[in-house]
């Protein structure tokens, strides 16, 4: 099971939707290098506004055109067009969140966008490195804390795995995403009475549960352990 990338097919297990590497708490986190990271008049606010209405709507070749409208040195387009570029163009998403990792207002989401890239493509230990880095710079980022404690999933370090998925929770409880995937260790640990308990504090729904459950049997067939969760338990 690989860990998809991108602003369009970001899931990392089904029905639960990583971040895109720009979310607010690593920004605001990272907003001390000065006004010199943000696009500054009307104009540029109007541009980097509508590029985003454009991803929404998936446009993403549109968006990266009006992205590069703007003043390309400045940290925040550069993050803007990395994000729209790692549906499009991966590699050139990967040259673009370099140049943000050292010494801008960035360096969060550069490497929480390095660290997903990576796990997309199956390479854990090196995503977990800029996971780590990107929840360093960045402690109360739920999105980046849900993706650390998947890609230690993947990596069956569940300790650690467990740790990252009860933070972002406990970040962000209206964010289904990470009791989503907390609820997949749990069925994966074989802890079902921890899982009723879960599901039944946070008012999970039934979808919820299959999807987590279906998650959790491909990681036991990944580990060869035969039939991973009984349908009928």
């Amino acid at each position: 099971m690989k860990i998809q990338s991108g602003l369009l097919a970001c899931t990392i297990l089904t029905l639960v939707a990583c971040a895109q590497t720009g979310s607010p708490d690593a920004r605001t986190a990272q907003a001390g290098a000065g006004n010199a990271c943000f696009v500054s008049g009307a104009e540029q606010e109007l541009l980097l506004n509508l590029s985003q209405e454009m991803v929404t709507e998936g446009r993403l070749h549109a968006a990266l055109a009006n992205l590069e409208q703007l003043p390309p040195a400045i940290p925040q387009v550069q993050l803007r067009k990395a994000e729209v570029l790692r549906d499009l163009a991966p590699e050139r998403a990967k040259t673009m969140y370099r140049t943000l990792l050292n010494g801008t207002c960035y360096a969060a989401n550069a490497h929480h966008g390095l660290g997903q890239l990576a796990a997309a493509e199956g390479f854990y230990r090196e995503a977990s490195g800029h996971l780590r880095v990107a929840a360093q710079l960045a402690p109360t980022d739920r999105n980046v804390r849900n993706d650390l404690g998947l890609v230690y999933l993947h990596m069956r370090r569940l300790p650690e795995a467990r740790f990252e998925l009860m933070t972002a929770l406990e970040l962000g409880e209206t964010d289904l995403r990470a009791a989503g995937n907390l609820l997949t260790l749990l069925l994966y640990e074989d802890q079902w009475t921890q899982a009723s308990e879960l599901m039944n504090r946070l008012g999970l729904p039934q979808s919820q549960f299959e999807a987590s459950q279906q998650q959790a049997q491909q990681l036991l067939q990944e580990d060869g352990r035969g039939p991973a969760v009984a349908a009928d338990r």
